[in-house]
């Protein structure tokens, strides 16, 4: 609870801002879970060759560092235009069609959209996945990912991507995340 000078006591905890960058991250996936649905929400980051979950929600689903190969995700594909960002029915979507998520689950919906940082660098995803197909109406929340999505990258630390391996920024992003 907060007192403006002379005022009368307001409240502003449940509105006040994320301790940090993993905070507002978990956050994001608690908020997008409830709204949405969908079996399981993901940040994701960007490791080389592979795609690294930094934080799931339902927390345990999908455990932290569970990896698969950039090249052959659901992500990469709708990052590199050659699938949209919401497939309402995964096996009728030619780019996510033959996919496989490598952790254990089925995928037949998906939505994500990327995390990028100030110099327009894929920093990885944020995204959603369902075992089952998903109505049509699944479209109308790609704004609210979308907006989510920018939040979270604006949030991303400054760092050059030459030395986010050696930040300590970066280290605590990962270090946090588990």
């Amino acid at each position: 609870m907060a007192v403006i000078k002379g005022m009368v006591a307001l409240l502003v905890d449940d509105v006040a801002p994320f301790d940090d960058w993993t905070a507002a991250a978990r956050a994001s996936l608690t908020f997008l879970h409830r709204t949405i649905g969908l079996d399981v929400w993901m940040v994701t980051q960007v490791e080389g060759p592979w795609q690294v979950v930094l934080h799931s929600h339902p927390h345990g689903v999908i455990p932290h560092g569970a990896a698969v190969p950039w090249d052959r995700s659901f992500c990469h594909s709708m990052v590199s235009g050659d699938g949209p960002r919401v497939a309402t029915v995964a096996a009728a979507t030619p780019a996510y069609r033959d996919l496989r998520t490598g952790l254990g689950q089925r995928v037949a919906a998906y939505i994500g959209v990327p995390l990028v940082t100030r110099d327009r660098d894929v920093f990885g995803t944020l995204c959603g996945v369902s075992s089952r197909a998903q109505p049509r109406t699944l479209g109308r929340f790609l704004p609210m990912v979308e907006m989510t999505a920018r939040m979270l990258s604006s949030l991303l630390p400054e760092i050059e991507p030459a030395q986010r391996e050696a930040s300590s920024s970066w280290a605590l992003i990962r270090a946090r995340a588990t």
